[in-house]
């Protein structure tokens, strides 16, 4: 004997409610996460057993999952898939209601971004993890990336908050993975606390957003929000401010960056290319789904303010980098850092035009999203290995680095004017033309100004370090009797990766329509 159960407009048994309760899981869709979620168990597991001299295997095994992982893209990219969706018998409404995993194209652009730096990563530690514990590197790395690779997908906020902590957390034990090093130490404790900051500010916006809409799905929030009661409008907004504050921390917008130079500093210095690409990748995407799905009711509350922040934030980092370029003691990694700040609020630019107008302004964070992680992963990897021979990394280490590796120092070259936005690096040059648009086209003409001087603060230490390549090394009398150095073989990792990206970059500069193309994407 069955039960009728009865819900307004519709009327089912109890069999057929069980039945309706039942969710097949789409695991194409999930595959890209979910293969680099088992590697990373394989490489935990497989360092129990292996001996320390077959450990470097760990490393290949990693490369192989992110191959792999990459290469399930493929046949995402007919159309959008999702899963875990309600059901017809959660919704009442006799169809499928919204979706918790979404693999569309801005998913698969962000996966395919998070991936490809998770791999270049990767590369740039195969021949860097001697001092370190191999396993859990390898591990924490792997954990890392499949929760960058889960939230670009997800569609409603406990997803979206579970896939950034879960990219979050293993980084912290990657900064400060470098045991005994009180530099290392400090900066994974500061990241941490900032990190648990931002986490605890934006669960708070969460659970207002939820009290007031009583839904936790990004698309059910949007319709929710275009008509709420007059006495929860403020707590409403309170909650939308509340969440973008917890993803500014993320994406080291001022005045929330503070964490980011000691931090990059800190880690090791393949950690530092991951947080300065990945990181900054998830935290970007996050703050486009809030905003853009969940929240366009409310676009004249965060438009203005992400505004602010990316004017604020470009020139937070573009001020501080040229102060760090005219000091003694100049590292180049911190160097890196403050620009990675600066990046940050041009990335900010088109998310706060989106707000004003709906003419495919996400695109252009994306593509500028993908110009950013080529180039800058190329620096990154250049510095490692100018690193190998001058542990303190400083500006002046780079001083005639093209009399000794003269395909380095070019390298080096390209990927300083592409950020700087020069030929001929056309590829940052089209992004930052992209950036500037959206701006100008949102109506956000002081904004474009603001921008424009940046760019201009920016020319003079991207320059001046671009000249240093090309100088004569200094010496002195202690050098003259010194024994000529001997010259280190870099890995054919680090090799790899430099000449990918390097490729990369020149192939852009070439058709750099292609990377906007590739980009655009439509979320309204």
């Amino acid at each position: 004997m069955t039960t009728a159960v009865v819900t307004p407009g519709v009327v089912t048994t109890a069999a057929e409610t069980t039945t309706s309760l039942i969710q097949s899981v789409d695991w194409l869709a999930v595959a890209p996460p979910v293969v680099v979620a088992a590697v990373a168990l394989i490489v935990l597991v497989a360092d129990l057993f292996l001996p320390e001299e077959h450990k470097p295997l760990l490393g290949r095994v990693t490369i192989a999952g992110l191959v792999a992982a990459l290469a399930l893209l493929v046949p995402l990219r007919d159309g959008d898939r999702s899963t875990f969706c309600l059901t017809a018998a959660t919704t009442g409404t006799g169809g499928p209601g919204a979706c918790s995993y979404t693999a569309d194209h801005f998913a698969l652009v962000i996966q395919a971004l998070v991936l490809g730096g998770a791999l270049l990563t990767a590369l740039l530690s195969l021949g860097d993890t001697r001092k370190l514990p191999a396993g859990e590197f390898w591990f924490l790395l792997l954990s890392s990336a499949s929760g960058a690779a889960l939230l670009p997908a997800a569609r409603d906020l406990a997803t979206l908050v579970v896939a950034l902590e879960v990219a979050s957390l293993p980084a912290f034990a990657l900064v400060g993975i470098k045991r005994g090093d009180r530099r290392s130490s400090e900066a994974a404790l500061k990241f941490f606390l900032s990190s648990v900051v931002a986490t605890a500010v934006m669960l708070l916006g969460v659970s207002f957003v939820y009290a007031t809409t009583g839904t936790l799905h990004l698309t059910e929030i949007a319709a929710r929000l275009d008509d709420v009661p007059g006495q929860l409008d403020t707590l409403a907004k309170v909650g939308v401010v509340l969440t973008l504050v917890g993803f500014a921390f993320k994406t080291a917008a001022a005045p929330f960056h503070f964490w980011v130079p000691d931090t990059y500093v800190g880690a090791p210095l393949p950690v530092a290319a991951y947080l300065s690409v990945v990181g900054k990748a998830v935290g970007f995407s996050g703050l486009i789904l809030v905003t853009v799905i969940a929240f366009p009711a409310y676009a004249d509350v965060w438009g203005p303010a992400l505004a602010v922040l990316a004017a604020l934030t470009m020139t937070t980092g573009n001020v501080a980098a040229l102060r760090q370029s005219s000091t003694r003691v100049r590292s180049a990694v911190r160097l890196l850092a403050w620009s990675s700040v600066a990046q940050a609020g041009y990335l900010l630019v088109p998310i706060a035009a989106a707000a004003y107008s709906s003419d495919g302004h996400i695109g252009s964070t994306v593509a500028y999203a993908l110009m950013y992680a080529v180039v800058n992963l190329g620096a990154f990897a250049v510095a490692a290995l100018v690193a190998r021979t001058n542990p303190g990394n400083r500006i002046s280490d780079y001083r005639g680095l093209y009399a000794t590796r003269p395909l380095a120092a070019l390298a080096m070259a390209f990927f300083l004017l592409c950020l700087a936005g020069l030929p001929p690096g056309i590829i940052g040059l089209f992004a930052k033309v992209t950036v500037f648009s959206a701006a100008v086209d949102a109506g956000l003409g002081w904004l474009a100004v603001v921008m424009a001087v940046n760019v201009v603060i920016a020319l003079y230490y991207y320059l001046q370090w671009t000249a240093a390549l090309f100088r004569a090394p200094e010496e002195t009398a202690a050098d003259e009797a010194a024994p000529a150095p001997t010259r280190h073989r870099a890995p054919a990792s680090l090799t790899a990766a430099i000449a990918l990206t390097a490729v990369v970059g020149v192939v852009l500069s070439g058709a750099p329509q292609t990377v906007l193309r590739f980009a655009a994407v439509n979320l309204f």
